[in-house]
């Protein structure tokens, strides 16, 4: 008997261009392209299926994400969006997230949006310079940023953006006036994530012949530490190592990953977490990618919440100790190292933690190997 789904994403794997970093399981296609339509009607044939089996009775958030989602026009997700609502109980109380783009997201569209059931936007917005929005691929430009959170707010309060850092020719000046503009423009969620190079990606070989300089990861981390003192004063509390937000609009889809809550992953690469108290398993695209036995299961519990400012509480810690002999003595160690900070009956990670993220994650995934 397994425990029962409380997330479910949605993942449309198109595009109007892949960004140069792009490493996702994505492609540029048109939106009138039949591949669209095909794919969605699969995801409706999924989704059903899935309610037939009783596998959408305890969801508490939806994610459709991707890929762009606004990409592929409001025909297409007005049929994903109407078979969800007659799917699951799609009532205000779930949060239901729809990631979107500048380039395609319309007033037209943020309207029949809300009016279909979803209740949070989450716009890649990357920055508000045009230069590096060029260097990055991005399709929109600064003004178009500005205009889609705009117009997100017509219908919209939980608004979320992400933001990039470490972007070639991005300096510590240009990246703290993003953070001022995603405040001024009073978005109510802020993502900000270190930009990487992947392999097989345009930026790597833009990167390897020297076009671009690569990303340098002193100055990432120095702007990560920027984007907290700028965003915590504004009122943005930092809940997770990458992500602000306003009292009352932390994400609660991405929560449930960090607190080890079942999920169920529909499309092209998504992800399915499966588990019980003796199990945990993970399947992408019919193949298991992880099958956790309880102390690995109980291990990597510890090791997500520990990306979370709220950390883990001692007795957390203890209960995981008749699993794991061993854990007292690591976050003791983390406490030691700097990596962690024991306050008010909790295990939390410090701010050296989460810039040491490898570190901190690995010593406690180690716990059972």
């Amino acid at each position: 008997m397994y425990d029962p789904y409380k997330a479910l994403y949605l993942h449309i794997p198109f595009c109007k261009k892949r960004c140069a970093y792009c490493d996702f399981a994505t492609q540029a296609i048109e939106r009138e392209n039949p591949a669209v339509s095909e794919y969605i009607d699969e995801l409706v044939l999924e989704i059903r299926r899935a309610s037939r089996e009783g596998k959408l009775g305890s969801i508490e958030t939806v994610y459709i994400g991707g890929g762009t989602p606004s990409h592929i026009g409001m025909a297409n997700l007005s049929k994903l969006l109407y078979t969800l609502s007659t799917s699951l109980h799609l009532t205000p109380e779930v949060e239901c997230t729809m990631e979107a783009n500048p380039e395609s997201l319309t007033e037209p569209m943020v309207k029949d949006l809300w009016a279909l059931g979803v209740n949070r936007l989450s716009i890649g917005v990357q920055s508000f310079d045009g230069e590096l929005l060029a260097r990055l691929g991005r399709v929109h430009d600064a003004e178009e940023a500005k205009r889609a959170i705009a117009c997100a707010q017509t219908r919209f309060e939980n608004v979320s953006i992400d933001l990039m850092c470490g972007i070639p020719g991005q300096g510590f000046e240009g990246f703290a006036a993003d953070l001022e503009t995603a405040i001024a423009s009073g978005v109510a969620h802020v993502s900000v994530y270190p930009l990487s190079v992947e392999e097989n990606t345009p930026l790597e070989l833009l990167v390897e012949s020297g076009a671009l300089e690569a990303p340098v990861e002193d100055n990432q981390a120095i702007m990560m530490e920027t984007a907290l003192r700028v965003l915590d004063p504004a009122g943005y509390r930092r809940y997770e190592v990458a992500s602000y937000a306003k009292a009352g609009f932390e994400c609660r889809h991405n929560k449930a990953y960090w607190t080890g809550k079942p999920y169920l992953g529909f499309g092209t690469s998504a992800v399915t977490m499966t588990q019980n108290d003796a199990r945990r398993m993970r399947v992408q695209d019919g193949q298991v990618i992880d099958d956790l036995d309880r102390r690995q299961k109980c291990a990597e519990d510890l090791m997500l919440k520990m990306r979370m400012v709220q950390g883990v509480s001692e007795e957390q810690v203890r209960e995981a100790a008749l699993l794991l002999p061993e854990a007292l003595a690591v976050f003791r160690g983390l406490v030691e190292s700097g990596l962690a900070e024991r306050l008010c009956g909790r295990y939390r990670p410090t701010v050296m933690g989460w810039l040491c993220g490898n570190e901190l994650y690995g010593r406690i995934f180690d716990l059972a190997p």
